[in-house]
């Protein structure tokens, strides 16, 4: 089968794991973290609709918007190729056909979905295994529904998809239940205008995840695309994009971690430049989540200062709906306080890039603290809480596993983590900034 995009650009890096340790309790020093993820992502697929109206500045160096860079790319190029052959050889463009492996990047496979259902080539999207087991029928059905051809080619309703490259709107009038994956509702956001009779999206029931369809919304308006959203309806007519520069800001959900660190530490000083308190980006409520547990957030400087200030924590329910990406963070470190707390709005956490509740309760066990789940609530059991010399945190493929549990280096004298370079989908100097303020780095035997 001859080599897919996506193939071209993953750097496969042998896994390996690695010891961290803390000796100090105290932790300061300034972090500069990469752009976010999340604005990425939708600016990229902002920048290739927009035909190079639309620029974007400060790309992530994560893996997983590397990998959606360079498909968009060389989308791109291939279009434009295409249009110059288009009157001398169009066998050329027939035979262009590509499978595109996006490895194990959720967002890529949701954005590029609707990227492609609504271009003129034929493509079959693929990833890893875990990727095949993340369904997407729900975003499929969607498309269709509004005149795109799309088969699934082995499993009904999970990935690899064939995209035919053949669009022919039928309507612009769709529903999608609002507690699905807010990243099936902003892939259809994004190609709304690009829709020849726009898109007029219902939203049945509760909207899961509101911030980042927020995130979404005010981006394209960044590149002038006008929308209305009144009660649970969003129209976007069809309309051009305008000649615009999108400017990422840091990834506050890799702020997150720090946050975390903070919080475990008995004193905390920390700068971290560039983030500012009116953020598009929903995980930047993680200044109040942690407010809990005494992590001040002063915002001056260009930047963001955290304080730690000893603080007794009353608060018991943490509802994680809108911002479930920093659900382990919290979990983590409520845990590790020996605080019985409680979490709501944790229902995507089971499809994300390994089944989050399965993979927390398991490694919290090893600190003797359960996982309770009593319906759509989440409780915390730490009455046999103990802090072991030693442990071993199993990462799942899933890198918010990986930075979730590394704070756990400030109790923990040695704390092992497996495959550490699953950090590179979404924070890949994360090892290296622990390094800058103190924590030791070590490969495993």
């Amino acid at each position: 089968m001859e080599r897919g995009w996506g193939e071209a650009i993953i750097i496969l890096i042998m896994k390996h794991n690695i010891i961290l340790t803390k000796k100090s309790k105290t932790v300061n020093g300034t972090v500069q973290l990469t752009g976010s993820k999340s604005e990425c992502n939708r600016a990229l697929v902002i920048e290739a609709l927009s035909n190079g109206k639309v620029k974007v500045e400060n790309i992530s160096d994560a893996a997983d918007t590397v990998t959606l860079a360079g498909i968009l790319r060389k989308s791109q190029e291939v279009r434009f190729k295409n249009q110059e052959v288009l009157a001398s050889d169009k066998s050329e463009i027939e035979n262009s056909k590509s499978e595109i492996n996006i490895g194990p990047a959720g967002t890529a496979m949701r954005f590029l979905t609707a990227y492609y259902a609504i271009g003129d080539k034929e493509v079959i999207l693929t990833g890893s295994e875990r990727m095949k087991q993340r369904p997407i029928g729900i975003l499929v059905d969607a498309l269709r529904s509004l005149g795109a051809h799309i088969d699934f080619e082995e499993k009904e309703g999970y990935p690899p998809i064939k995209l035919k490259g053949s669009f022919d709107q039928q309507t612009l009038k769709i529903s999608i239940k609002g507690n699905i994956s807010s990243q099936y509702i902003t892939a259809l956001l994004l190609i709304a205008a690009k829709l020849p009779l726009g898109l007029e999206l219902h939203i049945e029931g509760e909207l899961t995840s509101r911030p980042y369809v927020e995130m979404t919304l005010a981006m394209l308006r960044q590149a002038n695309i006008q929308y209305t959203w009144k009660d649970n309806v969003i129209l976007i007519p069809h309309q051009e994009f305008a000649i615009t520069s999108l400017h990422i800001e840091p990834d506050w959900s890799a702020a997150s971690y720090w946050y975390a660190i903070a919080a475990l530490s008995d004193q905390a000083e920390l700068f971290l430049p560039g983030l500012t308190s009116y953020s598009l980006q929903g995980d930047s409520v993680i200044t109040e989540l942690m407010a809990n547990f005494g992590i001040t957030s002063q915002f001056k400087d260009g930047g963001v200062h955290l304080t730690k200030e000893p603080k007794p924590i009353f608060r018991k329910i943490f509802d994680l709906k809108e911002c479930p990406d920093l659900a382990q963070t919290i979990i983590v470190v409520c845990a590790a306080l020996g605080h019985d707390a409680s979490f709501t709005g944790l229902e995507t956490l089971k499809i994300k890039e390994t089944d989050r509740i399965l993979a927390l309760q398991t490694e919290l066990a090893k600190i003797g603290v359960k996982l309770i789940e009593k319906g759509q609530v989440y409780k915390l059991d730490c009455s046999e809480k103990q802090i072991p010399q030693r442990m071993f945190v199993n990462t799942y493929d899933d890198h918010r596993m990986a930075m979730a549990f590394a704070p756990l280096a400030t109790l923990i004298p040695e704390l092992e983590i497996e495959d550490a370079d699953v950090v590179e989908k979404s924070y890949p100097a994360f090892w290296k900034d622990l390094e800058s303020v103190g924590f030791e780095v070590a490969q495993a035997n």
